[in-house]
């Protein structure tokens, strides 16, 4: 936790403090009643909602909140190292409204096509008749994936030729392929798997919403803030050469004469003195992200990432 970068460490805190307080039986505060994103026609609909409801997990079922922490752990400080805080930050919170967003307006128009439609729940005193439009006002939407399926989409964005490893799949697989087989199966889900509890729309959305603020970033690049996958690539490429075993000079033809040993000491010292930069630039990245760094260490960075 000490080397995580800090909205991510942040976050998951946030999120399972939230969830500890779901398991106490307190009497005056219900926090999926309170705080889970309502059906904007719903009387119980706040519109702080859009914002607390990522942070609500069910208490009914522990693998909700793990898995979207895990993969929140898991890309999300990859991102943020790339990013830096305040633009991770705000991203992750776009994605999270965007897929709130969606979510309402899909619950509209499922309420318009078919609200006097019957459906069928199950409760504790059995199966219970109610209406499309009685189960949009009383049903509201939890989690953080909306928020997290922005973040996974941002990695395969980044990221898209790194391979993973996916249990159960006995082989890597890149980055991009996973995230298009994530989009794909909740796309299909939207139809195949319509009652099943699972906002896949809000999923979709915050995708969706991630995918278009990338895109204008990559459109609009700031002078000092800027993104791209080849930022993405320098990153992973100067982290493993800051672990890669250091060669040895090249020899020259005359090795046993003075002067080439000593031009090999000079280049020795040169070399140490340019991976040591490199090395506290890398380390400033991992505690503060990429936009914290100076234009004379951006330069650097740079410069190094070619340098063969």
């Amino acid at each position: 936790m000490n080397n995580m970068p800090t909205v991510t460490k942040n976050l998951l805190i946030i999120n399972a403090l939230v969830f500890v307080v779901t398991l106490l039986p307190l009497s005056t505060l219900d926090v999926t009643r309170d705080f889970g994103l309502y059906y904007f026609q719903s009387p119980d609909f706040h519109f702080y909602q859009l914002l607390t409801y990522m942070f609500v997990h069910s208490s009914q079922s522990f693998s909700h909140i793990f898995f979207n922490m895990f993969a929140l752990w898991m890309f999300g400080r990859v991102m943020e190292n790339v990013w830096g805080p305040r633009k991770f930050l705000f991203y992750y919170l776009l994605c999270g409204l965007g897929a709130g967003l969606t979510q309402e307006v899909a619950q509209f128009l499922h309420v318009i096509i078919e609200g006097d439609a019957l459906t069928y729940i199950d409760t504790t005193q059995g199966t219970l008749a109610i209406t499309v439009r009685q189960l949009a006002y009383v049903t509201p939407t939890i989690g953080a994936s909306g928020a997290v399926y922005g973040i996974l989409l941002a990695f395969g964005m980044s990221f898209p030729n790194e391979r993973m490893f996916i249990f159960p799949i006995p082989v890597p697989i890149k980055a991009k392929w996973f995230v298009i087989g994530y989009a794909a199966i909740e796309l299909f889900s939207v139809w195949a798997s319509a009652n099943d509890g699972v906002a896949h729309v809000a999923h979709l959305g915050g995708m969706l919403f991630g995918f278009l603020a990338i895109l204008y970033w990559r459109r609009h690049p700031g002078s000092d803030a800027r993104f791209s996958q080849n930022r993405g690539h320098e990153f992973f490429d100067n982290l493993k050469r800051s672990f890669e075993k250091r060669k040895g000079p090249k020899t020259t033809a005359n090795t046993g004469r003075q002067s080439s040993r000593e031009a090999d000491m000079e280049y020795n010292a040169r070399k140490q003195q340019r991976q040591a930069e490199v090395d506290a630039i890398l380390d400033k990245i991992r505690k503060s992200g990429y936009d914290s760094l100076t234009k004379e260490e951006k330069k650097r960075l740079f410069d190094a990432s070619n340098e063969r």
